[in-house]
């Protein structure tokens, strides 16, 4: 499931399957995604890149058009990598950089960039 927040500028994705899930968050404001996947106990964030993350508004019109149309290809599709390095916790300045909602969805768990 997808809810998008217009106001602060706030995508949040729930995918539910088994070992595969996740909750994303993508945060306009402050820059950041963050993927915490559940099988690794770990969040994984990233800087958005505006030339290959869409915008929010493009999220919602792909969004609206793969529900209407259900098997829409889209050459939009962003895939990412993440190779696991060492990772860390969180302290106070990384919350300040990374936003209230990354910190909600990722407090306590080691944070891979």
């Amino acid at each position: 499931t997808m809810t998008i927040h217009s106001e602060e500028h706030i995508v949040d994705v729930h995918v539910r399957s088994g070992v595969y899930s996740s909750d994303t968050i993508f945060d306009y404001t402050h820059g950041y995604i963050a993927t915490r996947l559940f099988s690794r106990n770990a969040c994984f964030i990233m800087k958005i890149q505006k030339e290959i993350i869409p915008d929010l508004e493009e999220i919602g019109r792909l969004a609206f058009e793969r529900e209407t149309m259900r098997d829409v290809y889209s050459p939009n599709n962003v895939w990412a990598r993440f190779q696991t390095g060492s990772s860390r916790l969180g302290h106070f300045k990384d919350w300040i950089l990374y936003g209230k909602y990354i910190e909600n969805l990722c407090t306590g768990l080691p944070l891979y960039e």
